[in-house]
């Protein structure tokens, strides 16, 4: 699987650089997406014929972090056509990355979890498609774990998306629960901003609850790499919770005793 997922991540990890260049235009940026998608089909079609890849990167485009593209490409096309992958599923992560470049507010709640649906759920369905799983059960477990995880990045990372000019917790949650922009300026957790961190908290493990069957779904080393993962994105929320997300406090990350915890946790794990 290895060569595999190195290929999927390539991908994904050089688009996102695309995306994220702060200093670049953002018209800019999404020239490069674009560029990226283009020699995405040139990889599909070429996976499925005799054509080849082109995997080069004009100077402009380039995002001068040193990787080969062409070598990205081909590595790609083979995982593709091996794996038979979708390529739906790489066009979800450029459309998501695309909507990096010029969305930086949600409006509800149903917004941001299309969001994740193709920011974070098709590199779930990617890994077990390269595993050999197609199915739907599995595939809604993953989307729901996936989702889980992206949500409590958000949540732990408020303060420094914020300082970037990007606030994921959805306007009309802030609105209900009178969580104001300016208290996240001067660093104030106020009471507003602890009621609506509680409820997306909860939809949050929610989620996590409904993607657990994907780690007792799959086999052999990827079931083991799927619940130490599920336990350390748990982990994290359940220190926000106890800390009632307060990351001006202190922002919650795993240590060497969460260590302890999650491995406990996972020597103990019982199917449900």
């Amino acid at each position: 699987m290895r060569p595999h997922i190195a290929a999927i991540y390539a991908f994904a990890r050089t688009a996102d650089d695309f995306a994220d260049e702060g200093d670049v235009a953002p018209q800019v940026r999404l020239r490069r997406l674009d560029s990226w998608g283009e020699r995405l089909q040139r990889s599909v079609d070429s996976s499925i014929g005799d054509g080849a890849v082109d995997g080069g990167a004009t100077p402009e485009e380039a995002p001068g972090d040193g990787v080969d593209h062409r070598a990205v490409f081909l590595a790609l096309s083979n995982t593709i056509r091996v794996c038979r992958l979708p390529v739906g599923l790489f066009e979800d992560l450029l459309s998501a990355f695309r909507q990096d470049v010029g969305t930086h507010r949600y409006e509800s709640w149903d917004q941001l979890l299309d969001y994740c649906r193709r920011s974070a759920n098709p590199v779930g369905r990617l890994v077990l498609r390269v595993a050999g799983y197609d199915e739907a059960a599995l595939d809604h477990a993953s989307d729901c774990f996936c989702t889980a995880l992206q949500l409590t990045n958000f949540w732990q990372d408020l303060e420094r998306d914020h300082a970037a000019g990007r606030i994921y917790v959805p306007a009309e949650d802030r609105t209900v629960c009178g969580a104001l922009e300016s208290d996240l300026a001067g660093r104030r957790l106020t009471p507003g901003w602890q009621a609506v961190l509680e409820g997306v908290g909860e939809r949050t493990r929610a989620l996590f609850d409904q993607g657990r069957g994907v780690c007792d779904g799959v086999s052999g080393r990827l079931a083991m790499e799927l619940r130490l993962t599920w336990l350390g994105g748990l982990r994290i929320l359940e220190r926000l919770e106890q800390s009632r997300f307060d990351v001006f406090a202190q922002r919650p990350a795993l240590g060497a005793r969460d260590g302890m915890v999650i491995l406990w946790r996972t020597l103990t794990w019982r199917r449900r």
